[in-house]
């Protein structure tokens, strides 16, 4: 049989065509309930950070900038300091060691904020849910494009602007879910810093102010992800015909 003669065993046809109609269900079920329904919960959460049950209420925080001995210390390691010494030197050495603070060079400990954990893990699993909802939106678009040929492509223009969009907002959750990352790394460094020169009021000042931070900039990406949920559901329901059927009648504007 010559490759022109190939065609899809009727069985997988049939399931593949199942599969496209279970992912159209699935993304206008997001777009017409899971989308204006998380627009108002985000608005609840926002209105809720006023109260002072809430993680994102500022005058909540209290950041520990304390510094505490080693944990090898605090859990009552007697080990000789010379023993010690000769880990730490064969971990330099290329050998194993089970010192957890091998070749660190300021061994106390500063705790993280656990009520800034807690906002960023509300507005991770916020950013998750988004993209995750955006994938399966995106995937129907695309399976709903017609074949690629000339005229009447208004309706496919139409589907990419919104693939555009959506791919926009999906970036957009990407950067806030990294957010979480990169406060730590720079909470880390201000850490090290008092660390070193527990002296110098002004890192522990800066410590403060970064978890304050955090905590505001936690609470403002609550905005912007309603504010991609909100665009969103109004951009998908105008052009719902189009992204539907995009061959059908071109009378129906975009916008």
């Amino acid at each position: 049989m010559s490759n022109r003669d190939m065609q899809m065993d009727k069985e997988l046809k049939k399931r593949l065509e199942d599969f496209h109609t279970k992912t159209a269900v699935s993304a206008e079920e997001i777009v017409f309930k899971k989308f204006p329904s998380k627009i108002l919960e985000l608005q609840e959460l926002i209105t809720s950070t006023q109260t002072s049950s809430s993680p994102f209420y500022l005058p909540n925080l209290n950041t520990d900038a304390a510094i505490y001995p080693p944990p090898s210390s605090a859990n009552g390691d007697s080990e000789p300091e010379s023993k010690k010494r000769k880990l730490n030197d064969g971990a330099l050495n290329g050998k194993a060691s089970h010192d957890p603070n091998a070749g660190a060079r300021y061994t106390n400990q500063m705790l993280a904020s656990q009520l800034v954990q807690e906002v960023h893990g509300i507005v991770k699993k916020e950013c998750e849910d988004l993209a995750d909802c955006i994938d399966k939106v995106k995937l129907w678009i695309n399976l709903s494009m017609p074949k690629i040929e000339d005229g009447d492509n208004f309706g496919v223009q139409i589907q990419e602007e919104v693939l555009n969009e959506l791919h926009r907002s999906q970036e957009s959750a990407y950067n806030l879910r990294d957010a979480a990352r990169q406060s730590h790394v720079n909470r880390a460094k201000l850490c090290s810093k008092i660390l070193k020169y527990p002296h110098v009021e002004d890192y522990i000042l800066a410590l403060k102010e970064h978890d304050q931070k955090q905590v505001y900039v936690a609470k403002q990406n609550l905005h912007d992800i309603r504010n991609v949920y909100a665009i969103l559901t109004d951009i998908l329901h105008k052009n719902i015909t189009k992204l539907r059927s995009p061959k059908g009648n071109n009378a129906t504007a975009m916008y």
